[in-house]
């Protein structure tokens, strides 16, 4: 019996980190980096949900509320708070989340989202949930946590920040 590429089908890495009071989950490889709080650069006309932009190692990256993005309750901000830093279709975007932690989850135990339950949260965001002993995991699809035309506005955002300041 041939065992060969069994770790790879049945195991996956995944950032698990909480907002408000739910436990969501999202694949290592899309996820860039896990950085502490910094100050965020507010930026006129984004969308309500984008808390500003920041400079990551040179880059600009635009930094989402994950909570106000999917419309859940969200904590209030403290120690456990972090960015992920993810890439969403090509866009570096960071997530505030709490309490990151990468997790290793059976691929067999991914079951895909009851149509009910996803309709709290933005349903196309969701690709599975998890059971983990006692926990729900929610694995989200970083890649339509924006919709097309969000992720034009953050590149736009992005752009903007990216030029020196004139006239300074």
């Amino acid at each position: 019996m041939e065992e060969r590429g069994f770790s790879v089908d049945r195991e996956m890495q995944v950032v698990s980190f909480r907002v408000g009071r739910e436990e969501f989950g999202v694949d290592v490889q899309k996820v860039d980096g896990v950085i502490s709080p910094v100050d965020i650069t507010k930026m006129p006309r984004s969308p309500e949900f984008v808390e500003g932009i920041i400079n990551l190692r040179g880059q600009i990256v635009a930094v989402v509320d994950l909570a106000r993005r999917l419309g859940i309750e969200g904590s209030k901000r403290g120690a456990a708070t972090r960015i992920v830093v993810v890439e969403a279709q090509n866009v570096k975007v960071g997530l505030i989340i709490d309490t990151p932690e990468v997790i290793n989850i059976n691929a067999g135990d991914v079951e895909p989202s009851p149509a009910l339950a996803a309709g709290t949260i933005e349903s196309s965001c969701v690709s599975g949930v998890v059971k983990l002993d006692d926990r729900l995991l929610i694995l989200l699809d970083v890649d339509n946590i924006l919709t097309e035309s969000e992720r034009g506005d953050v590149g736009v955002i992005e752009s903007q920040g990216a030029g020196p300041e004139e006239g300074a």
